[in-house]
């Protein structure tokens, strides 16, 4: 009977436990239930509110808007205050004008203004993640400070980036659509060329690139996004270099590049070197052939994705035109605008003369 008894006394004791470690649970669960920790782009474990009724965006913006979080934007740098055709994301939010300033942005990289986001005070601050003082900016504003990689076209951080944002503002559904939308681009893109014969490829030019101000025609770029997008032969990625730089032109001459894609933003700069150096220029078999085309700038104040994306589907119509002859550049582009931006944006580049198209060097 006291066998019993003990056995008995034990398993009460055993139910007992097992009862307050799931109310300790639950308890703890429950007492949480107004914060979340999530693991940012630098990989640090920030704790967030559980509902975000406000945000401060320190070069995000971009990325808030692709995410249909604008609204909850109070607050946000210099760049974002003004509107700009090579920052289309402005352009759909001319609201963002009236936004409080919070730091500066651009080229020289995130000053936060940090009085002004004490006062502000957000719910949490979305920061890019080259700014190297989150940890600092966090514990002077007494506000979560989460950071996140401004991607370039395919490289690998979009995904990471936006399902971050998605999980702070509780918009996971808008996160997966777009990195599916992004997935299905990517795969058609590579599809429709990756089986393409090297030999069977036209040499490629890009010039009078964007990269810390505007320039000519040799501003170029090796590894560049819409190129690789479509396994295009960019001549400059000979020269092993990984981005953007100055070349020379008469490494241009020995390339001598069967097509060759200009920005039309920067053609007085190329006029002005076409007015010095003529007979370069009418030495290119491009020039000569008339296959000199349009790509739109898509670096400003970061990489804005969505015009990367129509530069690579137009690229595909003009070097591979048989594997493009579905795709109409200006309702491709606005395709991607509506999606990312939520407006159909092309007709302004249009109207700006930076639309899709041949173009003259000299005139």
């Amino acid at each position: 009977m006291k066998k019993v008894l003990m056995v008995l006394i034990s398993l009460v004791m055993v139910v007992s436990l097992a009862a307050c470690s799931n109310a300790s649970a639950t308890s703890s669960s429950s007492g949480d239930s107004g914060t979340k920790v999530i693991t940012d782009g630098l990989g640090r474990q920030v704790e967030v509110p559980t509902k975000i009724d406000s945000v401060g965006s320190l070069g995000v913006m971009r990325l808030l808007t692709y995410m249909q979080a604008t609204d909850l934007v109070t607050g946000a740098t210099d760049m974002d205050n003004v509107q700009e055709l090579t920052r289309p994301y402005t352009l759909v939010n001319p609201n963002f004008a009236k936004l409080v300033q919070i730091g500066q942005g651009g080229a020289g990289g995130i000053v936060p203004f940090e009085e002004e986001i004490t006062k502000l005070a957000p719910d949490v601050i979305f920061v890019v993640s080259d700014y190297a003082q989150a940890d600092e900016l966090q514990a002077k504003t007494g506000i979560p400070v989460v950071a996140i990689a401004n991607p370039g076209l395919f490289d690998g951080k979009m995904a990471a980036s936006i399902d971050i944002i998605g999980q702070v503002l509780g918009k996971e559904d808008r996160a997966k659509e777009i990195n599916t939308y992004m997935d299905n681009a990517q795969k058609d893109l590579n599809d429709r060329t990756k089986d393409i014969a090297a030999a069977n490829k036209p040499t490629v030019y890009n010039g009078a690139l964007n990269f810390k101000g505007k320039h000519g025609f040799d501003g170029t770029s090796a590894n560049y996004g819409p190129f690789v997008a479509i396994n295009a032969n960019n001549v400059a990625d000979q020269t092993g270099q990984k981005g953007a730089f100055i070349v020379d032109l008469e490494q241009v001459l020995a390339w001598n590049p069967s097509i060759i894609f200009l920005n039309p933003e920067n053609m007085d700069l190329v006029n002005q070197q076409y007015a010095e150096k003529p007979d370069f220029f009418t030495s290119l078999d491009a020039v000569k052939n008339n296959k000199v085309y349009s790509q739109l700038a898509y670096n400003n104040n970061y990489t804005n994705i969505e015009i990367a994306l129509a530069d690579a589907y137009y690229s595909g119509t003009v070097i591979y035109p048989d594997k493009f002859s579905d795709i109409d550049p200006g309702k491709k582009a606005d395709e991607i605008f509506k999606f990312l931006l939520g407006q159909e944006l092309y007709s302004k580049y249009v109207a700006a003369g930076q639309s899709f198209g041949p173009l003259t060097i000299g005139k």
